[in-house]
């Protein structure tokens, strides 16, 4: 016999196997069968989701999966009869550029539209026209519209896309399919910690896997993440993280993220957040400390310290890169340090440099750490740090702008950009780096375009609310823009809320089972970390 919570997993499960247009049927007769518990519970919700035309069809079920953690599958809308595949040919920063290309298609025999994208980052302080897409074809299956890219790729087109204009960023019917997870801390006696994928840094795992090993309630997907060994270290956090009252990452600075507070949730609250780590000799020198668990020279993300290339702010899913640093590692990178050029040192437990190494690759000691140099860093560690020295290292925090504790600090999850602080809707994509202004498509198919996300808020009576939007999907889920993102998390209570990683990270579990449907074509992404929600009797 079931449980509540594993029926409701039965029942999520049955949606990702059936058909959208029979999903409402489904769903409906079933809202009324949540825990009874669930609305004593729930923030006071809106009355649907702000998404697409006041009289869509929503359809809710809640069910509580522990007191004060409940979960809710929100789905909303129908397929949009306006939806349709087309190819994108180009992006265009002006029009005339933009008119240039789609004559070079007309003159091939095709019939190109040249569409002004109107929508810029909230806080962006350019005005006019973000830039101008052209496009061909309009198709009612994405094979007919694959079918057009492969001859346009074979007359010399390159670059190409096969995209539904549901997902656009503009008015549709959907669908969307929502899930919520609700942890109300004065309820909740449970753990509510992060957790990196493999239990060390390198590394990814599917979030499935990681509930299994953690022995998981629920999970979502967590932050922004190093995939390519060509960005950094697989697994290296590309964001600020803190597990268990312990720094394992540096932050993208500046980068609005979550924060767990080590007293079971309470307290937990979105913030922006710096770094700084100092490593300090004997007489005093310092040397700024570049990063923590990384390979030195790649920084995913930018907005690090110490002359990184080409910008120190941030710059999402782009790696800066930097030929002279000090990266220190612990052991959150597992037993050995990123091999390569350079020196390194040991360091015991009370900061003794207890070994001096010519080259980088060494043991990470159990109880210790190493610092690993490369240009510059070579020489400030040949100098001050042989063995017998003492090297202090200092770690600061600042969340917008005063000083975290770190150790009393149980998580720290990355994030960004900003989606709602005070009630209000605050996007601020062009400071966290999701603007690029030499290249304005990024942030079109970042935050206008509709994409699968992960969400995180607190509520005015500090409840937090972890969200996914299936999307990428048009027949299932149309997936959520920026703007979409902060007024579905306004909808649901939260006043402060943030964008954690989405698009094929996007999960979510219910004990051992996933609950949604992610994107990518290969099936559930590895991830780098989760955020984990576990019953107070696991260890």
């Amino acid at each position: 016999m079931y449980s509540k919570a594993r029926l409701l997993v039965k029942i999520t499960t049955l949606y990702l196997a059936i058909p959208f247009s029979l999903l409402l049927t489904v769903v409906k007769p079933l809202v009324g069968s949540a825990h009874p518990e669930s609305k004593q519970t729930s923030e006071p919700y809106s009355p649907s989701l702000p998404l697409g035309q006041s009289n869509l069809n929503e359809s809710r079920v809640s069910n509580q999966l522990a007191p004060g953690v409940v979960h809710t599958v929100i789905v909303r809308g129908e397929q949009s009869d306006r939806g349709v595949y087309t190819v994108d040919v180009t992006f265009k920063a002006t029009r005339e550029d933009a008119q240039t290309v789609a004559e070079s298609l007309v003159a091939l025999g095709y019939e190109p539209r040249v569409e002004p994208i109107l929508q810029r980052a909230p806080d962006d302080p350019d005005s006019g026209p973000l830039g101008y897409l052209v496009r061909v074809g309009t198709f009612s299956t994405e094979t007919a519209a694959t079918d057009l890219l492969r001859q346009l790729t074979s007359a010399g087109y390159s670059g190409l896309r096969v995209v539904n204009t549901a997902e656009d960023g503009g008015e549709t019917t959907g669908p969307w399919v929502v899930n919520v997870l609700e942890v109300d801390p004065a309820l909740f006696h449970g753990k509510l910690v992060p957790a990196l994928a493999t239990g060390i840094v390198p590394g990814n795992e599917r979030l499935t896997q990681l509930v299994e090993r953690t022995k998981a309630l629920a999970a979502v997907n967590g932050g922004y993440f190093v995939i390519g060994a060509n960005d950094g270290t697989p697994g290296d956090l590309a964001g600020i993280s803190i597990i268990r009252g312990k720094l394992v990452s540096e932050a993208v600075n500046g980068r609005t993220s979550l924060i767990l507070p080590s007293s079971f949730g309470r307290g937990a609250r979105v913030a922006a957040l710096s770094s700084k780590v100092t490593a300090t000799a004997n007489d005093g020198a310092t040397r700024e400390v570049d990063g923590l668990n990384r390979k030195p020279g790649l920084i995913r993300g930018c907005g690090g310290v110490g002359g990184d290339m080409p910008t120190e702010n941030p710059k999402h899913d782009f790696t800066c890169t930097d030929n002279s640093e000090l990266i220190q590692f612990t052991p959150a990178f597992g037993q050995t340090t990123e091999p390569g050029e350079g020196v390194e040192v040991v360091l015991d437990a009370s900061g003794h440099v207890i070994e001096f190494r010519e080259q980088r690759g060494g043991q990470i000691p159990s109880n210790g750490s190493v610092l690993s140099g490369t240009g510059d860093a070579v020489e400030w560690l040949q100098t001050y740090a042989q063995p017998g020295a003492k090297i202090d290292i200092k770690q600061n925090v600042l969340a917008d702008g005063e000083e975290l504790p770190i150790e009393k600090t149980l998580g720290v999850i990355n994030g960004g950009p900003s989606l709602l602080r005070n009630g209000k809707i605050k996007i601020t994509a062009f400071k966290e780096g999701f603007h690029w202004q030499e290249n304005p498509e990024f942030y079109y198919r970042f935050g206008v375009r509709r994409n699968p996300r992960t969400l995180a808020g607190i509520t005015v009576t500090g409840k937090l609310l972890l969200v996914t939007v299936d999307g990428r999907q048009p027949g299932w889920s149309v997936g959520a823009s920026f703007e979409e993102s902060a007024r579905i998390m306004r909808s649901l209570g939260a006043t402060d809320a943030v964008n954690l990683d989405g698009g094929g990270s996007t999960t979510i579990t219910i004990n051992d089972q996933l609950i949604n449907r992610p994107s990518d074509s290969t099936g559930e992404r590895p991830i780098a970390d989760a955020i984990v929600i576990q019953n107070r009797r696991v260890p």
